[in-house]
């Protein structure tokens, strides 16, 4: 009758232990269902791919026009850094009509500008301070034109592409007295009279 009795403890301590063995198992998870795919549709398909060529296309579009505009702007730069180097006025000393040493730079940058030009012709403008005659200034004005001429044609300018005129203290820079006025007042000037538009630059 006992041992009766320990085999039943014996198979309910069992039967408890499997049963706690089993609840202690992760329950298991169904996965996910897969991702459905959606029709494909040809005419979506075809306005994206146009939309993204237009796209690409205006890009281009934009950028060549950006690049036009910034070599424009370069070029008109160029154009008047050209030009305010060749307006560029040399000076002399006091009553005399040589070139000076130190003006020879400003008119030799010139004549690249002509032998790019090969229209273009010019008048330079003789000037002086106010001391002196005025028959005396109108003559030396007309000297410190003709030097600045023949330094030209030495070096290579043609004479018919450069007229000479004075105006000796007719049309003073500076219209003061003192040494600093009267320096900028003894001057040659240049003006592009023909042949130049449109105006070319220099070959580098």
């Amino acid at each position: 009758m006992h041992a009766r009795i320990r085999s039943l403890a014996l198979v309910a301590i069992a039967l408890s232990a499997v049963t706690t063995t089993a609840c202690k198992k992760k329950p298991v998870v169904a996965p996910p269902p897969a991702p459905v795919a959606a029709p494909f549709n040809q005419d979506s398909a075809d306005a994206a791919a146009r939309a993204a060529r237009e796209a690409a296309e205006r890009a281009a579009r934009e950028a060549a026009e950006r690049a036009a505009r910034e070599e424009a702007a370069r070029l008109a730069a160029a154009v008047a850094a050209a030009k305010a180097a060749f307006a560029t006025p040399v000076y002399f000393d006091y009553d005399m009509s040589n070139i000076r040493d130190d003006q020879r730079a400003t008119l030799d940058a010139k004549v690249p500008i002509f032998q790019a030009n090969p229209d273009m012709r010019i008048r330079v403008a003789g000037h002086t301070d106010n001391r002196g005659s005025d028959e005396y200034n109108l003559a030396l004005g007309q000297r410190r034109a003709a030097e600045v001429k023949q330094y030209l044609i030495a070096r290579g300018i043609a004479a018919d592409r450069i007229d000479v005129v004075s105006f000796g203290e007719e049309r003073p820079a500076v219209a003061m007295d003192g040494e600093d006025a009267w320096a900028k007042n003894r001057r040659g000037e240049f003006e592009i009279i023909a042949g130049a538009n449109p105006f070319k630059l220099p070959n580098k």
